[in-house]
Order: C-alpha cells, then sequence, then structure tokens
C-alpha cells in the first residue's frame, strides 16, 4: 500500500502535565499532517481544489502509547480508504519519532466530506481529485 508520509514537530506546549503529548494535540497533529497531504501535495499534483471545501465528518483515534516530548519530529504515515462520490477515509499511523522503525503511538483515522463552501452543500470528487486520493489508496 502507498503511503505519504509527514513529519510534524513537536511543540514545547504539545505536552501535558506528565510530559508526554496531551491526546488533544495529538489530534492536532495528525491535522496538520493531513493538511500537508490533502492541500499541499495534493496541490502540486494538480489537484489543489480540497482547499475549496473539505471537512471532518468523523474522527477514530486509538492511542497505545504516550509519546514523550523531543526535538525530533514524529513520523505519520497516511493512507486513503473507501472512496466514494463525495467522501472518503485517510488512515494514520504516528510513529514515536521519526523513523517507521520507531513503534506506532498513534492510529486514526477520518472519514472526510467534500464540500462547497459557497453553494453550502456537498460536492463530489473531481477526476483529478479521485486520481490524487487513488496514489495513496490500499490495495
Amino acid at each position: 500500500m502507498a503511503r505519504f508520509v509527514a513529519h510534524v514537530p513537536l511543540r514545547w506546549t504539545d505536552q501535558d502535565a506528565y510530559r508526554h503529548v496531551n491526546h488533544a494535540r495529538a489530534v492536532t497533529l495528525l491535522e496538520e499532517a493531513r493538511i500537508e497531504l490533502v492541500f499541499e501535495r495534493a496541490r502540486t499534483s494538480g489537484a489543489g481544489s480540497f482547499s475549496t471545501g473539505l471537512l471532518v465528518a468523523g474522527l477514530e483515534v486509538e492511542y497505545k502509547r504516550q509519546i514523550p516530548y523531543r526535538a525530533a519530529p514524529l513520523r505519520v504515515a497516511m493512507w486513503v480508504r473507501d472512496v466514494r462520490a463525495a467522501s472518503f477515509t485517510i488512515g494514520y499511523e504516528m510513529h514515536d519519532g521519526p523513523d517507521d522503525t520507531d513503534p506506532v503511538a498513534v492510529t486514526a483515522r477520518t472519514h472526510m466530506a467534500l464540500f462547497d463552501l459557497e453553494a453550502a452543500r456537498p460536492r463530489r470528487l473531481t477526476a483529478e481529485e479521485r486520481a490524487f486520493l487513488g496514489e495513496w489508496g490500499e490495495s
């Protein structure tokens, strides 16, 4: 399966009183990785229209281990599944460190819905968006 990999830096404010990444901050780190995929990489691949309306319709997160604060970024591997007419799901593995050999600390998935903000209604995937998502799809 093709995976898009983002490296997200930790900030001092991401840790909680127990000196590990706070559960809510982990969701923010996943969001930063997702932005790199669906906005930055999609735009450079010719599928930049996600930035005109893409909403999180569902979120599921499982915390496997604590992530202590460190200067090194975290590795977030992402893939796409369940591509429908107006939605898709992104799967995530957040590693406890920058490498794929570091243990997985968080697994998650977000169900994404395409939305036309001007018309205030859902919209369908374009051919370019569908092709882009296919690059990162499950086999």
